[in-house]
């Protein structure tokens, strides 16, 4: 369940966006929270209180290093630990292609939580399209490291997927971008950002 990227959370362009997207003094769970170094950076920053869940019982242990909360249990058994609307925000950074029934947990995090925020790898990237194309394999890069025989990643999605299940379960997207793991900006990631974006992410809401 830990992050297919490194984890400094200040060398991770993408950290810094879903930062600007927590509110200060909330209650946030981070879901698959790796060593907890996003967790750590919204105390530092944001003061947030909550709580990181993850499998890995050495990134656990990084955990508890870095000053933070951490419960161990298997997503893919839902959030049944936690009672509803427990928290503001509910986060799943570079997890969701991971698990067994994503449609279920992303129900679960707006059962527990008042908005989410989804990172993943952006399967549409204009390069893992050409290595299907061309070199007829499926994609390596760093946002997918893994060959397709040892791979965690089983239900690997583009930006259009995401806001597609969330149309169908009721979500309403709030904010939506994606961006290069450099945090570089281009004409081509503004205007056709499922073309270009290497990593997606989301924040979204249930309608009222």
């Amino acid at each position: 369940m830990s992050k297919l990227l490194n984890q400094s959370s200040l060398s991770r362009y993408d950290h810094q966006i879903i930062t600007d997207w927590v509110e200060p003094q909330s209650r946030v769970i981070d879901l698959g929270c790796g060593n907890g170094s996003l967790l750590k950076h919204l105390q530092q920053t944001k003061q947030v209180s909550g709580y990181g869940v993850e499998l890995n019982p050495l990134m656990m242990d990084q955990c508890i290093d870095n000053g933070i909360n951490v419960i161990q249990f298997n997503l893919d058994q839902g959030l049944g630990h936690f009672d509803s609307d427990s928290f503001d925000t509910v986060i799943l950074s570079l997890t969701l292609q991971s698990m067994r029934r994503p449609r279920k947990l992303l129900e679960e995090m707006m059962r527990v939580g008042r908005q989410g925020i989804v990172t993943f790898p952006n399967f549409a990237h204009w390069r893992n399209r050409w290595q299907i194309a061309v070199g007829g394999h499926m994609p390596v890069s760093d946002e997918l490291p893994y060959k397709w025989y040892d791979t965690p990643n089983i239900h690997l999605c583009t930006l259009n997927d995401f806001h597609i299940l969330c149309e169908q379960l009721g979500f309403k997207i709030e904010s939506s971008i994606a961006v290069r793991t450099d945090g570089k900006q281009t004409l081509g990631l503004k205007t056709m950002p499922n073309l270009f974006g290497e990593i997606a992410l989301c924040r979204f809401t249930k309608i009222a």
